[in-house]
């Protein structure tokens, strides 16, 4: 008995690496946790030896020793940043203290679940420390901002190509569903940077400091989210105001879309993957009969009681009980299987995506069961300049937002938005 709930951002390995061998390990939760650390090695985010090793001084462990060995690694990395900062080493300090910072992040991916584990807590708060220490350090501007908000504000950070206050073209990414700002600047920013683009950042309701630290849920509602961001984002002169992009990955692939059908001010919307809407996809994958799939959610909940008990036990892969039981159950403020899939009824962009204006690129990547639904919201998009860019295994990009393949990700995209918004490659 298996399943899979349709936001996904850490898949089992079967579908995070599709026809690749394990990299570091073959229990396929440290092997997903893993990657997604050794993944930002490409822009100086981790290094490959490290995670090698603090995957294997883990080995058949559980995840007390997951958070062990990888905050012993964080420590470690931070005391070089330590060092190198004292004396006057400005590059190895701000090296050190990034990959530390992604580190101090893979320990706590296990913990997640309510309540909220004080060692994620803990972890978390150095995560940001140890970033924002490197940014100071950094050659490019990093400011950490707050956006308002709803009475309170969401933390982000502008990435500007330079110090000059020259406006450019911006890209205001949105989180997926079990990330931070911290993971997305690594994941998004450099490659912008270089291609002469500013990256907003930012967390929305349930994502990053806002539910680990505050516990504010997860909406649907994304729209009257990144209505003030964007106001946000026109009050700064370094952002040219007729070329913001919104983007979204994982999970943002949907959220990214739900914003744009309501938000007309940007000039171009990128969906990484494209996704649909979210009920009927984790219904689809219930141990449900058709009558009562078809009745839903007008059933009896305990119906659902066996998966859920299932789920619960030994006899569950455990990265299934950790995506759905642990991370579904927190990020969405639920307590039960059928809560949680009546409140993905609520994530649904098949009423409001004609009403999407701007040039749109969708990715959908081979054996990512997220994308499986990037040709729905293809085929509703009503603008023209519409793009539907498929990844393949035999790529190496046939993952979860094409996480081993990056480069080529930023190839294509960059190079459909450099042509949209008419910006010199």
């Amino acid at each position: 008995m298996q399943t899979a709930s349709a936001q996904d951002a850490t898949p089992t390995t079967s579908q995070e690496a599709g026809s690749l061998r394990p990299l570091l390990s073959d229990n396929p939760m440290w092997e997903a946790f893993g990657d997604r650390a050794l993944v930002l090695a490409i822009d100086r985010g981790a290094d490959f030896g490290e995670c090698v090793t603090t995957v294997q001084r883990v080995g058949a462990g559980g995840i007390d020793d997951w958070h062990r060995e990888w905050i012993a690694t964080a420590d470690r990395i931070a005391a070089i940043g330590d060092a190198s900062a004292a004396a006057g080493r400005r590059v190895s300090a701000r090296e050190a203290y990034w990959r530390a910072c992604n580190y101090y992040r893979s320990s706590y991916f296990p913990l997640y679940g309510a309540p909220t584990d004080p060692r994620l807590v803990a972890a978390f708060d150095k995560e940001t420390a140890t970033f924002l220490t490197g940014a100071a350090l950094s050659d490019i501007p990093i400011e950490a901002v707050e956006i308002p908000f709803e009475g309170t504000t969401l933390p982000g950070y502008l990435v500007t190509v330079d110090a000059s206050g020259k406006p450019r073209p911006t890209i205001v990414h949105t989180n997926g569903y079990d990330s931070t700002i911290q993971e997305m600047y690594f994941a998004h920013a450099p490659a912008a940077i270089r291609r002469g683009y500013n990256v907003l950042l930012f967390d929305g309701p349930g994502q990053g400091r806002n539910l680990i630290k505050d516990g504010v849920h997860i909406r649907p509602d994304w729209e009257n989210v990144v209505r003030p961001v964007i106001d946000y984002a026109l009050t700064r002169p370094e952002i040219d105001p007729k070329k913001i992009a919104l983007a979204g990955w994982s999970f943002g692939g949907f959220l990214a879309p739900r914003a744009a059908a309501f938000e007309h001010r940007i000039a171009a919307l990128i969906a990484d993957p494209g996704q649909w809407d979210e009920g009927p996809a984790f219904l689809a994958r219930l141990p449900l009969t058709d009558a009562q799939k078809a009745a839903f959610p007008n059933i009896d909940p305990t119906l659902l009681q066996p998966f859920e008990d299932w789920l619960k036990s030994s006899q569950a892969p455990a990265m299934l009980r950790w995506s759905l039981i642990q991370r579904g159950f927190w990020v969405n403020g639920v307590d039960s299987v059928y809560a949680y899939a009546v409140d993905l009824f609520r994530y649904e962009l098949s009423s409001v995506a004609k009403n999407i204006a701007c040039p749109t690129f969708l990715s959908q990547a081979e054996d990512d069961p997220v994308a499986d639904y990037a040709p729905d919201l293809y085929a509703a998009l009503t603008v023209p300049n519409k793009a539907l860019v498929r990844f393949t295994n035999a790529e190496g990009a046939g993952m979860h937002t094409e996480a081993l393949a990056r480069t080529l990700y930023d190839q294509r995209m960059f190079d459909w938005l450099d042509q949209t918004l008419g910006v010199a490659g």
